[in-house]
């Protein structure tokens, strides 16, 4: 089973898991939780954050606005006020993209794998 049907199968993830997911500091998470509504994770009495997916793809999206295209937290906040269903279909053709150059990348080194060396 590859490691994206276990993620899928996961309901809560922690604020570590989250961090690494987008190699962020956890008090990075926590400040940006303050600064957009749209990223609500379940909190226990004692204070720990449980993500859900929606919550992960919440900071996906910051991440591709704020560290991607180097927007500051008041632009990305207002991205996200003004269009956020384009800002979302334009963070996922990206990161789609991303995927299949990885894909393609893996392929071509599989292929200079088995290339005869001249």
């Amino acid at each position: 089973m590859s490691l994206k049907k276990n993620k899928d199968l996961k309901l809560y993830f922690s604020i570590s898991e989250v961090a690494q997911m987008f190699d962020v500091n956890e008090s990075t998470l926590r400040f940006w939780e303050k600064e957009f509504d749209i990223i609500n994770p379940r909190k226990t009495s004692k204070g720990t954050r449980f993500y859900k997916q929606e919550d992960i793809d919440a900071v996906r999206l910051i991440y591709h606005l704020v560290k991607e295209r180097g927007m500051t937290l008041a632009g990305a906040r207002q991205k996200l006020k003004d269009n956020k269903e384009t800002t979302i279909r334009q963070e996922e053709i990206v990161n789609r993209l991303k995927q299949i150059k990885e894909e393609l990348l893996a392929i071509k080194d599989a292929f200079d794998a088995f290339a005869p060396k001249v």
